[in-house]
């Protein structure tokens, strides 16, 4: 599994044109992890006690869940 690298994405960030940090750590995923698999990202995060966090907070609590605000961004 990927472990966040959140030095790099504190890099990215801040080259990003989103201000919420979350869209900006979907991104990063994206980008710099090359992951597409909402399945594959939603599991990431969720190992990663900060961006467990972030899920939590905005009520997400699997993939399919996840899959669509990755669509929005």
């Amino acid at each position: 599994m990927t472990k966040i690298d959140w030095d790099e994405y504190k890099e990215y960030k801040k080259t990003s044109v989103y201000e919420d940090n979350f869209e900006i750590l979907l991104e990063f995923m994206k980008s710099y992890y090359n992951m597409m698999n909402p399945s594959e990202i939603y599991d990431t995060l969720r190992a990663d006690d900060i961006a467990e966090m972030m899920l939590d907070k905005r009520c997400i609590n699997d993939a399919e869940s996840l899959e669509s605000l990755l669509y929005k961004i």
